[in-house]
């Protein structure tokens, strides 16, 4: 299970401080796929890297009883002056796989070739992507997080992608946060709106985008 109770995040601007989530509450049971919806720009982001523990909140809880992946494509926790193979080698001992046993599926998953093994600081946004998702589906997460549609490399590439986490990996918890509404009805069982730093749930997939556009309207 992962709740969040009462979370509260602001950030420091030039302008003074802007808060983005007000008092947030959601509960994510095994097994469950939910979508967070919200306007560019409604705080999405910054829920999923709250829920993976890459940010924390200012106040309230945050309690995980289940593996929670990173954001799915977040290369940001790579070191830089290492390889890909050594960051490869690093976050599986973190985790307590054995790195040699997975290295092979790295190298053909991430498709970098001869860059695997040169510094991630040469690395394009998308090189950092495509090891960052291998690595994922190399940790048997119970829940993973996905920040809006996975668009990692070609159409090839993002099909290879699908196939790894919503069809192998079907029985895992999904959270996914999106503005695209085909995308959360396509693999979603239910949704909470994000809105002016506040979580709406909804079981019904019809009521919560009614809500959504009623109230991204009024704004």
């Amino acid at each position: 299970m992962i709740e969040l109770r009462d979370v509260e995040k602001s950030y420091k601007t030039t302008h003074g401080s802007v808060r983005i989530l007000s008092g947030a509450s959601l509960l994510v049971g095994r097994h469950e796929k939910i979508g967070i919806v919200g306007r560019n720009g409604a705080g999405k982001s910054t829920m999923i890297r709250l829920i993976g523990g890459v940010e924390r909140p200012d106040s309230g809880q945050i309690t995980r009883s289940m593996s929670v992946s990173w954001p799915l494509a977040f290369g940001g926790a790579f070191q830089g002056s290492l390889t890909g193979l050594d960051n490869a080698r690093f976050i599986c001992r973190i985790y307590g796989k054995n790195w040699q046993d997975h290295i092979e599926y790295i190298d053909d998953f991430a498709e970098l070739g001869k860059f695997l093994r040169e510094p991630i600081n040469s690395y394009s946004s998308g090189m950092r992507a495509r090891l960052a998702f291998a690595l994922s589906m190399t940790i048997d997460f119970d829940c993973f997080l996905i920040d809006e549609v996975v668009a990692v490399g070609d159409d090839r590439f993002r099909e290879k992608c699908q196939i790894e986490l919503f069809e192998k990996r079907a029985d895992r918890a999904k959270i996914i946060v999106s503005h695209d509404a085909s995308y959360v009805r396509g693999y979603c069982e239910r949704l909470a709106i994000l809105h002016k730093g506040q979580l709406y749930s909804f079981s019904d997939m019809d009521q919560a985008f009614d809500f959504y556009h009623s109230a991204t309207h009024l704004i």
